[in-house]
């Protein structure tokens, strides 16, 4: 199974997809919070760590092995080392998501090839992977604004505001941080677009995209 990178606008779907594909292909699923998950208890003493693994053969359990749970030294530098977004917007605090310490993570997830990274720039980390499949979703504003109101209870005006914003960082932190416009359609394998296909069909166009699927 190869590993599959999900990018994608905000409102498009892109962790529900991910979820539902892992699900289908009995895969690993990889997210932000997962990778703030490990961020967090990197910085756990050894015994709160090992309290805490109640699935000791779980993607969060081996990540945490293979990255160094146990050390006593941080395998990370210090809070400087973060990307700063261009918009001071609490809801996209990528300042906890030192850029080390993720590359790290899609990296390790990766070496099982059988895992679904949504997010954090897995296409340009991985884009040397063997046999990776890379996916973008989009989706038109309109839905994506109605899918913000709905997922966090907002109003159209504070869903647009947020769209804007998240896109804005998005936009810019892979430019600032990997060089590439993340909107270009070059940089992947399939831009697929959730609100014309529903995510069953997008599911669906991921894997027949697979070599080896059965159709």
């Amino acid at each position: 199974m190869p590993v599959i990178t999900i990018g994608r606008q905000i409102g498009a779907g892109g962790r529900t997809v991910g979820h539902m594909l892992a699900t289908r292909l009995k895969a690993d699923f990889l997210d932000s919070q997962l990778i703030d998950e490990v961020a967090r208890q990197l910085e756990l003493p050894r015994e709160e760590v090992e309290a805490e693994d109640e699935q000791p053969n779980s993607l969060l359990s081996r990540l945490l092995l293979a990255l160094g749970a146990a050390n006593t030294e941080p395998i990370i530098p210090p809070e400087a080392s973060a990307w700063t977004p261009p918009n001071a917007d609490p809801v996209f605090d990528t300042r906890r998501a030192v850029l080390q310490l993720t590359q790290h993570v899609i990296k390790e997830a990766a070496k099982s090839d059988n895992v679904v990274i949504v997010g954090r720039g897995g296409a340009y980390i991985l884009h040397d992977h063997p046999g990776a499949l890379h996916i973008f979703l989009r989706a038109e504003s309109a839905i994506r604004v109605k899918t913000i109101m709905e997922r966090e209870n907002k109003t159209e005006d504070e869903a647009r505001r947020r769209l804007k914003t998240a896109d804005e960082n998005w936009t810019a932190y892979i430019r600032q941080v990997y060089g590439h416009d993340r909107t270009l359609a070059s940089h992947y394998d399939l831009v697929l677009d959730t609100g014309r296909l529903g995510y069953d069909a997008t599911i669906a166009a991921i894997v027949a995209a697979l070599p080896g699927r059965t159709r």
